[in-house]
């Protein structure tokens, strides 16, 4: 009898700091952690940035063709969409919205404070570009846990070993918070046919043998065409600080991307019938009621 072949150990591949933007129109700070048009590199991860929202915000706004997903770790961030939705999201909550076929919608600070976000888009397949519309409010007390000594891994999305995350996906998606105590390691399996990023949002640690500090994103390219098992290795490399890190793995969707604005098709003239079908009213209108209730 053959003895089981161990899983590959990942590398990181290349490691890359955030890029500060500064304040913009939208937010007192904005951050560039994936840019855009690097899909070669990145796919199916569009881009992801880093804001610390207050006033205005990103008022009304459209979107085709992905799927945004945002992470809030601090303050509030309201909410509000033509599909009818409306409401406030906090630390540790998750939005995982579809875009699809076309959505109008708004993120700005509650009540006039701040929140500080994590935004992340993901690619559709062609055959997925235009699904229905759809919103999912992940709340931090209801994504699935997994534990070990000094680990603790909040599940957004997808499964690992017997836990699975509560978001419904249109492209199989992994996703998680690992957060580490001082000197605590964790090895994470993985499909082998998967891209797979780690972005650093606290301390410093050592991901598949690279450190990594706050502020940093680590890629691993897939290693296997055939989706073996693999696993990615992290350590806290802190004696006294506890590491947090964002940890996101899909299958490279592999198509063409074209992207004007805030709609990401795979022919321009995909992009041309985005803008028609907006300004045609196609997405739907903004909702008479566009904000929360003082006091809500």
């Amino acid at each position: 009898m053959t003895a089981p072949t161990a899983p590959e150990a990942r590398r990181v591949d290349r490691v890359s700091d955030k890029v500060d933007l500064g304040p913009t129109a939208m937010s007192a700070r904005s951050s560039l952690i994936i840019p855009p048009g690097r899909d070669s590199w990145t796919d199916p991860f569009l881009l992801m940035g880093e804001e610390l929202v207050n006033q205005p915000g990103f008022d009304w706004h459209p979107h085709r063709g992905m799927e945004t997903v945002t992470l809030i770790l601090d303050g509030v961030l309201e909410h509000g969409d033509s599909m009818g939705n409306a409401g406030e999201l906090g630390p540790g909550d998750v939005q995982w919205m579809t875009a699809g076929r076309g959505v109008i919608h708004r993120e700005v600070a509650a009540r006039s404070e701040h929140a500080h976000v994590i935004q992340m888009w993901l690619n559709l397949p062609s055959h997925k570009k235009l699904v229905p519309t759809g919103y999912q409010d992940l709340r931090a007390g209801r994504h699935a846990v997994h534990t070990e000594p000094g680990v603790l891994v909040q599940v957004i999305s997808g499964a690992t070993g017997a836990v699975r995350g509560p978001a419904v996906n249109h492209w199989p998606i992994l996703g998680m918070v690992i957060t580490l105590d001082p000197k605590a390691e964790y090895r994470q399996m993985l499909d082998g046919s998967e891209r797979t990023f780690a972005y650093v949002i606290a301390g410093r640690l050592a991901v598949g043998g690279r450190t990594v500090r706050a502020g940093q994103i680590a890629w691993s390219d897939p290693v296997s065409g055939q989706g073996d098992p693999t696993t990615l290795a992290f350590a806290a490399a802190d004696a006294d600080e506890q590491a947090a890190v964002l940890l996101f793995s899909g299958r490279p969707i592999g198509e063409s991307v074209v992207a004007h604005g805030p709609f990401v098709m795979n022919t321009r003239a995909e992009i041309a019938q985005a803008y028609r079908d907006f300004h045609s009213g196609g997405f739907g209108g903004i909702p008479g009621r566009t904000s929360l209730p003082a006091g809500a």
